[in-house]
Parts: structure tokens; C-alpha cells; sequence
């Protein structure tokens, strides 16, 4: 691929700035979000959340991650970093997967776990069993996502470990 532009490589990474953030903006929510349903005992506010976050991890989560993930490629193909050359986009990569399983995949199950526990076992026994576990999985997603996200954003301002060592 020939590389960008020095035009197109701004605007490209104009837009990974946008989806990145947008990402980084819908896991705070989802941590705001899931802090109410931990600290409150109305079952219409909790219900609430649940059908928040999962509107937003259907929607929001996928597509920032969808467009992060092509814009991040389309970047690395576009200039001199590539995607295998230097160990910090290598490291990026890996903590990508981990956002795209914990994101669009993660969110979404929990959420609508969170949602069905919610509506068949109403607010009386919400704090037992299996409403607990899953409360405690999404508090852990969200905190691995958000991680995660920061890390990428790290990694993207000091690009430690400088280029891979060639085999040869």
C-alpha cells in the first residue's frame, strides 16, 4: 500500500482520535452507570442502567470499535509504522483484542444478563446468587476495558520498545 499523504494521514488519525475517544467516553459511562446499579436498591433506576449500557453496547461500543480497529489499520498500512514493525503497535494490538472481547462481546452479555436477572427476579432477591456474579463480571470488563483503552492511548503517546529486531 502507498503511503498517506501528509493530509490523509491527519485526517486518518483524526478519526482513530474520535473513535478512540469515543470508546474511552462509553466505558466511563458504563463505569458511572454500573457504580448507580451497585450503590441502589430502586429496581426501576437499576432496570434503567442495565438498558443503558446495553443500548450503548450494542450501538456505541461496536461501532467506535469498528472504526477504531479499521482506522488503526488503515494508519498502520498507510505509513512507515506498519503492523508488525515496532513492538509497541504489536502490544496495541493485543490489548485490542481484549477490548473487542471485553467491548461489543463482554458489555453486551452482561448487561443483557444484568436486564433478564433484573425483569425474573425483580429488586427483593436481586443482590443473591447470579445477579451478584454477573454484577461483579461487568465491574471487572469495565475495569480491564478501561485499562486497556488507557494503556492504548499510553502506548500511542511514548511508543516504548522502539522497532522489532529483524530475523535474519
Amino acid at each position: 500500500m502507498k503511503t498517506f499523504s501528509m493530509t490523509k494521514k491527519k485526517w486518518m488519525l483524526s478519526l482513530h482520535i474520535v473513535f478512540a475517544a469515543i470508546m474511552l467516553g462509553t466505558c466511563v459511562t458504563f463505569l458511572i452507570l454500573s457504580i448507580t446499579v451497585a450503590s441502589s436498591s430502586d429496581s426501576g433506576l437499576i432496570l434503567s442502567c442495565y438498558k443503558a449500557m446495553h443500548v450503548l453496547a450494542g450501538t456505541s461500543v461496536r461501532a467506535s470499535v469498528i472504526g477504531t480497529i479499521v482506522t488503526g489499520v488503515l494508519l498502520s498500512l498507510g505509513t512507515h509504522w506498519g503492523l508488525a514493525k515496532y513492538n509497541w503497535i504489536i502490544a496495541k494490538e493485543v490489548l485490542t483484542v481484549v477490548a473487542v472481547i471485553i467491548g461489543p462481546i463482554g458489555m453486551y452479555i452482561w448487561t443483557l444478563k444484568g436486564i433478564s436477572l433484573m425483569t425474573d427476579v425483580g429488586a427483593e432477591s436481586a443482590y443473591q446468587g447470579a445477579y451478584v456474579s454477573n454484577m461483579f463480571w461487568l465491574f471487572i470488563g469495565i475495569g480491564l476495558q478501561l485499562l486497556s483503552l488507557i494503556a492504548m492511548y499510553l502506548l500511542s503517546i511514548f511508543k516504548p520498545w522502539g522497532k522489532r529486531k529483524s530475523r535474519g
